[in-house]
C-alpha cells in the first residue's frame, strides 16, 4: 500500500504534534524561554486537535495504520490531555532549578507516539509506538533527578517497561511463527481456526506486556512507586495519556484478532478484572499518601473497564468510550490539584495527606475541586463518575456477567470509605504548622482556569451526558 496524499492527511494530528516537538528542540537548541516554549507546545496540540476533523474526512489510512472511529476518539482524548498537562507543567516547573524546556519536548515525543498508537493496525507500529511513548516518559518522572524519589520512579518504570516489553515481544513472535502475519487483519485471517497453544501462549504474553502499562493486577507493583516518585505533571500524563492510548490498542485487539476474542482469553479478562478491581480498592484503604492512593484508585479503574474487553462487541466500544472520558477528566482535576499545591517547585510533591488537612479554610476553591473529582471517582450520582460506572455495569447485567457486576458494587463500596476519608481531611480544622500549599495567585494562572474548567466538566458530564454519549455513539458506528 502505498502512501498517498490522502493518506498523509489522515495523519495530520501526528505529523503536527511531531514537527512541534521539532520546533521545540530547535527553538531550545536557538534560545532558551520557557514560557514560549510552553505557548509553542500548546499551539501545536490546539493545531493538531483542530486538524482532527480533515483526518476522520479521509478517506484512505496510512500504510499499517488505519483511521477509524476508535483512533478519531483516542487522538482526540489524547490531544486534550495533553493539553491539559502542558497548561498546568507551566506553574509546576515556574521554580524548578535547572533546565524546563525539555519536559515539553518529551511530553510532544510520547504524545506523538501515543497518537500512532491509538491508530495502529500493524503489530509493528504497535511496537515502535509504544516505545516512542514509553521512552520519553522515563525522562519525564525522572526529570526532578535531584529528588530521590522522583530518580527512583524513572528508573523503576525503565527497568520493570523494559521487560514488558520483552513479554510482548516474545508474544508478537510466537503469534507471527504461527500465522506469518503481523497486520491485524491479517491475523484475523490467519487465526480463522481453532487456535493452538502456541498462539494462545503469544496472545496471552501479550496480555501480560499490556497489563503492566495498565497496571493490572498481579502487573501493578510498580505504579505507587511510580506515582509517588514522579513530578506531578508527569504522573498526570502517565495516569490518562499513557493508559488511555494502550487500553484502546487492547480493545483493538480484541475485536478485531480471533485468538483475544477467545473463550479461554475471556476467562482469564474476567479473573483479571475481578482480582483488580478488588486488589486496587482493597490497596488504597488505609493509604496515608494521596499520590500512592490515586495510584491504587487508578488500578480499579481499569479493573473497571476490563469488563468492556471480557463483554466485548460494539456495546463495549461505547462503553469503553464514555467511561475513559469520565475517568479522564476526573483524574486530571484530582492530580491537577496536587500539581498546584505541589507548586511552585519544591522538590518532593505534597503527596502526604496532611498537606491537604484544612485546605478548603485556605485554599477553598482548590478544596472544591479535589472534592468534586473524588465525588466522581467514586461514582456518585450528577458526577461524571456515576455515569461511566453506569455504563460498565449495564454491560456486564447485559451479557450476565454477574460475578464481575458483584465486584463492580462491592469495589465501588470499598473505594467510597478512601475516597470520603480524603474529602473529610479537606474541611477538617487547620493544623498549627502548614508545610506546602498553592500560590495565592493560582486560580489566575492558565494551569489554575483549566483545572476549573475540568472540575466544571465532571458537573456538566454528570448531569446531561448526552453530548458526549452520541458522540462516543457517532463514532463507535464508523468502526
Amino acid at each position: 500500500m502505498m502512501l498517498t496524499l490522502e493518506s498523509l492527511v489522515s495523519l495530520l494530528p501526528l505529523i503536527i504534534v511531531a514537527t512541534t516537538a521539532v520546533v521545540v528542540m530547535l527553538g531550545v537548541a536557538w534560545q532558551r524561554h520557557h514560557a514560549g516554549t510552553a505557548m509553542v507546545s500548546a499551539g501545536g496540540l490546539v493545531l493538531a486537535l483542530l486538524s482532527v476533523p480533515l483526518a476522520a474526512g479521509a478517506l484512505t489510512s496510512p500504510p499499517l495504520m488505519t483511521v477509524d472511529g476508535l483512533a478519531i476518539m483516542g487522538s482526540v482524548l489524547v490531544l486534550l490531555c495533553a493539553l491539559v498537562t502542558v497548561a498546568l507543567s507551566h506553574h509546576y516547573l515556574t521554580g524548578y532549578i535547572g533546565p524546563r524546556e525539555e519536559f515539553y519536548l518529551l511530553l510532544l515525543c510520547a504524545v506523538t507516539g501515543a497518537l500512532g498508537l491509538v491508530a495502529s493496525d500493524h503489530l509493528a507500529t504497535l511496537f515502535i509506538s509504544l516505545e516512542l511513548l514509553s521512552m520519553p516518559l522515563y525522562g519525564m518522572l525522572a526529570y526532578s533527578f535531584r529528588a530521590e524519589r522522583s530518580l527512583e520512579a524513572g528508573i523503576k518504570y525503565l527497568v520493570l517497561s523494559a521487560a514488558a516489553t520483552a513479554f510482548l515481544l516474545f508474544g508478537m513472535a510466537l503469534i507471527y511463527a504461527r500465522t506469518g502475519r503481523m497486520d491485524l487483519a491479517g491475523l484475523a485471517a490467519g487465526l480463522a481456526a481453532s487456535p493452538d497453544a502456541w498462539t494462545l501462549a503469544g496472545a496471552v504474553l501479550m496480555v501480560v506486556g499490556l497489563g503492566f502499562k495498565l497496571s493490572i493486577v498481579p502487573f501493578h507493583l510498580w505504579t505507587p512507586d511510580v506515582y509517588q516518585g514522579g513530578p506531578a505533571p508527569a504522573t498526570i500524563f502517565l495516569a490518562t495519556v499513557s493508559k488511555l492510548a494502550v487500553f484502546l490498542v487492547l480493545l483493538r485487539l480484541v475485536m478485531v484478532a480471533p485468538i483475544f476474542d477467545s473463550e479461554w482469553l475471556r476467562t482469564l479478562f474476567t479473573l483479571l478484572a475481578l482480582i483488580t478491581m478488588l486488589g486496587g480498592n482493597l490497596l488504597a484503604l488505609f493509604q496515608p499518601n494521596l499520590k500512592r492512593l490515586l495510584g491504587y484508585s487508578s488500578i480499579a479503574h481499569f479493573g473497571y473497564l476490563l469488563v468492556a474487553i471480557v463483554v466485548g462487541g460494539q456495546l463495549a466500544v461505547e462503553a469503553t468510550g464514555v467511561y475513559l472520558i469520565t475517568y479522564l477528566v476526573t483524574t486530571l482535576a484530582a492530580f491537577g490539584v496536587v500539581t498546584q499545591v505541589s507548586s511552585p517547585f519544591g522538590g518532593e510533591d505534597a503527596a502526604g495527606l496532611h498537606h491537604y488537612r484544612g485546605l478548603f479554610w485556605r485554599r477553598p476553591w482548590l478544596a472544591a475541586v479535589m472534592t468534586v473529582s473524588f465525588l466522581s471517582l467514586a461514582g456518585i450520582p450528577l458526577t461524571a463518575g456515576f455515569i461511566g460506572k453506569f455504563y460498565v455495569i449495564a454491560l456486564g447485567v447485559a451479557d450476565a456477567r454477574w460475578w464481575l457486576v458483584g465486584s463492580i458494587v462491592a469495589g465501588s463500596a470499598i473505594g467510597l470509605f478512601y475516597y470520603l476519608r480524603v474529602m473529610v481531611t479537606l474541611y477538617m480544622p487547620e493544623p498549627g504548622m502548614r508545610r506546602r500549599d498553592a500560590t495565592e495567585d493560582w486560580g489566575s494562572r492558565v494551569g489554575g482556569l483549566t483545572l476549573m474548567v475540568v472540575a466544571v466538566l465532571i458537573l456538566v458530564i454528570g448531569v446531561y451526558p448526552a453530548p458526549v454519549i452520541d458522540w462516543v455513539v457517532d463514532l463507535s458506528a464508523a468502526l
